[in-house]
């Protein structure tokens, strides 16, 4: 059983920061990759940064510069420092993780979602 669990969403005026955290935990062999994807009410789901067990990190055009994705490997965590919020940043925010649960036995696994607005 492996459980994603998100933190830190909230309502944040233009121009703010937000700061979401997702911790991994339950039966992991190894992470390899972690991500944060959104979805705005009535668009698909989109992939908004991912970093890999190496560090290697990719964002989407729309966050870079603004959206900073780090790893702590040590406690299976993923971080999404967001700043320059914008409205069209409004969405539910899912942690996603790459990851086997024993020596290659992978699978992707989801979050439940945080809500993040950004409105004045």
């Amino acid at each position: 059983q492996v459980q994603l669990v998100e933190s830190g969403g909230g309502l944040v005026k233009p121009g703010g920061s937000l700061r979401l955290s997702c911790a991994a935990s339950g039966s992991i062999f190894i992470i390899y990759a972690m991500g944060w994807y959104r979805q705005a009410p009535g668009k698909q789901r989109e992939l908004v940064a991912t970093i890999t067990s190496g560090g290697s990190t990719n964002y989407a055009d729309s966050v870079k510069g603004r959206f900073t994705i780090s790893r702590d490997n040590a406690k299976n965590t993923v971080y999404l420092q967001m700043n320059s919020l914008k409205p069209e940043d409004t969405a539910v925010y899912f942690c996603n993780a790459n990851l086997a649960t024993e020596p290659g036995r992978w699978a992707n696994y989801w979050g439940q979602g945080t809500q993040v607005t950004v409105s004045s």
